[in-house]
Order: C-alpha cells, then sequence, then structure tokens
C-alpha cells in the first residue's frame, strides 16, 4: 500500500510551479533566438555596404524599401500559410506602425543611407552605443537611475568596441559629420522602437508581426524615396548578391529571431546583440576575407565579452532582487 505523506511534508515539499516550468522553457529558446541574431546581424553592416557603396547602383532607400516590402510580403504569406492570425486589433497596430517606422525607417533606413560615406566598422562603433540608450530610455520611463553595476558593464563593452576599431580609426575614416550623426540617430531611434516593442507585444505570430513590420518600414522608406528624388537603380552583381542576402538571411530570418527575443528576453539582454555583432564581423572576415587578427582585436573581443556578461549579471542580480 503507498504510504499517504503526512502533513508536515507536504508543507516542506518543495513545488514547481507552472511559472517556473514555463520561465525554464522561455529562457533557452529565447538565447537560441539571441545566437542567430548574433551571428546573421554580425554580418549585415558588410552586405549593407557593398549594396550601397559608391558604383553599387544602389540608391540607400530604394534598397532599403525593396528589401523591406519583400521581406514584409513573405513572412505575411507565411503567416497566412500557416493559418496564424493575420489581422492585428486597433492597439496591435498602433504598435506594429510605431515599431516599424522607429526599427526600420529610422533604425536600419538611417544606418543605410550612413554606410554610403561610413565605413561599416564605424556605423558597428557608433550603433554599439544601442544598450546604452535603451538602459536610457527604460530608466526614464520607469523613473529610476541606472544602477552602477549597469552602467559599467555597458561602457566596458563601448571600451571593446573602441578597441576594435582603432585600427580603422587610425587609417583615417571616409565618413562626414552628417553620416555620423545619421548613425547616431539611427541607434536612438532603433532603441526606442525595440522598448516600445519589448513594454507593449502584441499576440500576433512573430512572423506576422515581423511582416507587418517590414511592410510598414517599406512604406516609410517609399516616402523617402520620392522626398529625396532616388534615381532607377542599376545594382551590380555584387549589389544584387548582398541584397539578397539581406532578405533572406537579415530581414527573414535575422528580424524574426529579433521579434521572438524581444518577446522572451528583457531588452537588457536582448541589446547585447549590438555588442557582439562586431566581434562576430571580425571573426568572419578572417575566415572569409583572411583579415589579420591584431592585438586590438583581442583586447576588444575581450572588452566585448567582459561587457554583455556584465549586462547579463546586473539583470540576474536584479530579478533575485524581484523574485
Amino acid at each position: 500500500m503507498e504510504e499517504i505523506p503526512s502533513k508536515n511534508q507536504m508543507q516542506t515539499t518543495p513545488s514547481v510551479t507552472s511559472g517556473q516550468v514555463q520561465r525554464a522553457r522561455v529562457i533557452p529558446t529565447g538565447f537560441l533566438y539571441l545566437s542567430i541574431v548574433y551571428v546573421i546581424w554580425g554580418s549585415t553592416y558588410l552586405a549593407i555596404r557593398i549594396a550601397v557603396r559608391e558604383g553599387s547602383g544602389f540608391p540607400p532607400f530604394t534598397m532599403a524599401m525593396t528589401r523591406a516590402i519583400l521581406s514584409g510580403a513573405l513572412l505575411l504569406i507565411l503567416g497566412v500559410l500557416r493559418r496564424k492570425r493575420i489581422r492585428p486589433s486597433r492597439e496591435e497596430l498602433v504598435v506594429l506602425i510605431g515599431s516599424g517606422l522607429l526599427l526600420w525607417t529610422g533604425g536600419n533606413g538611417l544606418v543605410t543611407w550612413a554606410e554610403q560615406r561610413a565605413d561599416s566598422g564605424l556605423a558597428a562603433l557608433v550603433v554599439a552605443t544601442t544598450p546604452i540608450w535603451v538602459a536610457l530610455i527604460e530608466a526614464m520611463l520607469d523613473r529610476r537611475v541606472p544602477s552602477l553595476r549597469l552602467i559599467l558593464a555597458l561602457l566596458v563593452g563601448f571600451l571593446g568596441i573602441t578597441l576594435l576599431s582603432v585600427p580603422t580609426l587610425r587609417a583615417g575614416m571616409r565618413a562626414d559629420v552628417i553620416a555620423v550623426l545619421a548613425l547616431l540617430g539611427a541607434s536612438i531611434s532603433w532603441s526606442t522602437g525595440s522598448v516600445l516593442q519589448s513594454r507593449r507585444p502584441v499576440s500576433l505570430a512573430p512572423q506576422v508581426s515581423a511582416g507587418y513590420q517590414s511592410l510598414i518600414g517599406g512604406i516609410g522608406f517609399l516616402i523617402l524615396v520620392v522626398a529625396f528624388r532616388e534615381p532607377k537603380p542599376v545594382p551590380t552583381a555584387h549589389a544584387w548578391l548582398a541584397w539578397g542576402y539581406l532578405v533572406l538571411f537579415g530581414s527573414l530570418i535575422g528580424f524574426t529571431s529579433f521579434v521572438q527575443v524581444l518577446r522572451l528576453l528583457p531588452t537588457s539582454i536582448a541589446m547585447t546583440y549590438a555588442y557582439v555583432n562586431p566581434v562576430i564581423a571580425v571573426l568572419l572576415g578572417a575566415l572569409i576575407l583572411s583579415e589579420p587578427i591584431t592585438l586590438w582585436t583581442i583586447s576588444g573581443a575581450i572588452f566585448v565579452i567582459l561587457g554583455v556578461a556584465g549586462v547579463f549579471r546586473d539583470r540576474s542580480l536584479r530579478d533575485r532582487i524581484v523574485t
């Protein structure tokens, strides 16, 4: 006969809540999507540079518009085929419009425009300030001062990005003040859109949400194409290849994964991709293009990893205090 536990035994036996089980499943999945963003978006700066550099034949906003509209349409078609809910509510539509314009037209658009004049290394350096802007925006929304640990971690990570970029900076950058300001504006716009999407999540499937945001961003690009009277595109073969890579990997896979990351992980952790992407770019350059790995590269990578670890550590300590 099976022994029935006593009342005291029942009270002292630890139990696992449904919330804990859900959290145990959500966090590993979130980190899986974050690793995809780390790797794929680490290569997009180079692809954008190839697509819009002088002589490529692709005007920047035209390139971004066609990329965003095509990827958005494909994502929505995928949602229909998978029988996902397509029609957003009025509240969801407001969030999708806001985040789509901030992430795509403001964030991606300004980076694409700036990389006509700026090297991809400088673009990665300036966009690496994204986690700092996110921390400041969230602190203002919550009316709190960022912890000293978080500030230190962000500064250490930014120092790593600076070290990675020293060789390029010493060689001289093909950029003007307007390009730098555009990259800074892109970082702030992307940060704002990320915080909006994280704090006002929609219940649509990730590919559907990403599809709407891409289409809305594409409409924003269309307005810019008309406003700036961009010429008819005549892309080179290399520009077409870079464009195709950006559509398939940067948008369809990368952006959908980023939407998932914002749903499953805290924004401060999601934004660590801005520190890791340049490291990934250096490694890919060494493996594929035989680019040298210098002492600056190694030192920068170490500081980047320390910065990312610091952000994770700060969030972990905050979660323990809350629970």
